[in-house]
């Protein structure tokens, strides 16, 4: 008899623990926006038009952004996009676009980036995309 005056004691010790343990907080998640704003933007600048604080600086003058859309027939080249960001552009080492590959390592999410295939890309590269894509005018 004496083990059920304890019950509740124990049921409150029981419920208490988990805070008293340490919590780990998952890792932050980043927007393509504040991936834009912490890459991208101090050569193409915060909309996008290539006038960035570091834009003087540089060989060769940012591209804007925000025509992509309109060179391209109206339709945002999403995959060339992508590619150019990630590296794949054919150009590696002769542009001054930095190498952003460590950047993007981690969780893969499908995305058809235009092509009508869903192909696993990285989630920031696809985040980083799209936002380019809402810069066009």
């Amino acid at each position: 008899m004496h083990h059920f005056h304890r019950l509740p004691l124990l049921m409150i010790a029981a419920l208490a623990l988990p805070g008293c343990l340490p919590q780990t907080k998952p890792a932050a998640q980043t927007t393509g926006a504040q991936d834009y704003a912490a890459y991208c933007s101090a050569c193409h600048g915060s909309g996008g038009m290539g006038d960035g604080e570091l834009a003087a600086e540089l060989a060769k003058k940012p591209a804007n952004l925000t025509g992509l859309s309109a060179k391209n027939g109206g339709t945002f080249p999403t995959t060339r996009v992508m590619a150019q960001i990630w590296g794949y552009a054919g150009k590696k080492g002769q542009d001054v676009m930095p190498d952003f590959g460590p950047l993007l390592d981690g969780e893969l999410v499908l995305y058809d980036g235009g092509a009508g295939t869903e192909t696993p890309t990285p989630t920031r590269l696809v985040q980083i995309a799209e936002y380019v894509k809402g810069l066009q005018k």
